[in-house]
């Protein structure tokens, strides 16, 4: 994979206490639309997902929302998505949301961002999947986690021969340009063919 189609972001279903959060989501959601990327996100319609999913419609881009049944009345979808795919359950979702992707970003938000953000981390350490992943960490949100993944190395439960790569972005505008580079750096190290088959 060189090149970036979809991407799937990770963020809240509320839009947090820090005014940068928000601005964070309308302003990837209009780079995203500027750069005819589609977005695969939880499908809701409030806090920073539904202010992601609208500044990309507002931008003339393309959402596909993937929700599951018991959260259509919670997190009204029907509002938002061009594209609107209701799964039976979070499994489901996930699943939907990884194939449809071509990386992944989490923006600031609570314990389902944090989850879903944890999954592909873990997927990628266990080498189910090569898709870039990157944490944007608007406002230091994620400093805690990130210094938790540092304990976690510095104590040896992520050893070194299991390690995963992630990015970090502390700007919006960062983002793309660096998941764009990850996806074109994993292409050309896949199309590397060993010494020893030479």
């Amino acid at each position: 994979m060189a090149k970036i189609n979809a991407l799937c972001v990770y963020c809240g279903s509320s839009s947090g206490t820090d005014p940068a959060f928000l601005a964070a989501a309308q302003t990837l959601g209009k780079i995203l639309a500027e750069n005819h990327i589609r977005l695969i996100y939880g499908g809701g319609s409030v806090g920073l997902m539904g202010a992601l999913a609208h500044a990309v419609l507002d931008h003339g881009g393309h959402v596909t929302g993937i929700i599951p049944e018991f959260l259509t009345k919670r997190e009204r979808p029907r509002h938002v998505a061009q594209e609107l795919i209701i799964v039976p359950d979070m499994h489901a979702r996930k699943r939907v949301m990884f194939e449809r992707a071509d990386g992944f970003v989490a923006l600031p938000g609570g314990l389902g961002t944090l989850e879903e953000l944890v999954e592909q981390l873990t997927w990628a350490q266990l080498g189910r999947h090569r898709k870039p992943i990157l944490i944007a960490n608007i406002a230091s949100y994620w400093d805690p986690l990130l210094a938790l993944i540092e304990h976690m190395r510095g104590v040896k439960f992520v050893p070194s021969a299991f390690n995963v790569d992630f990015l970090v972005a502390t700007r919006v505008e960062e983002i793309l340009p660096a998941m764009r580079k990850a996806a074109v750096a994993d292409a050309e190290q896949t199309m590397v063919i060993p010494a020893e088959r030479l």
